[in-house]
């Protein structure tokens, strides 16, 4: 959700995120957050995550490198499988 007050994750969706993000959606500055938000949150560099797929879109598709899905959500606070 681009434009909050805040950068935020707000909860899960499947095995997706929920974030709210501090930055307009024009231009690619959300998606620019988006990569800074997740790269700070899951102690990782910023070229270390890469926007693959969503790049106009609500849902965007990210790859972090050095890291899999469960070990983002350790990182994360929250289990792979759970809510």
């Amino acid at each position: 959700m681009p434009n909050a007050k805040r950068s935020e994750f707000v909860g899960r969706q499947g095995n997706a995120l929920k974030v709210k993000i501090a930055a307009p959606a024009l231009e690619g500055r959300a998606n620019e957050e988006v990569v800074k938000f997740l790269a700070e949150a899951l102690s990782v560099g910023r070229r270390d995550v890469t926007l693959l797929r969503g790049e106009k879109s609500r849902d965007k598709f990210v790859q972090i490198v050095g890291l899999d899905e469960a070990d983002a959500f350790v990182r994360l606070g929250c289990s792979a499988g759970g809510p």
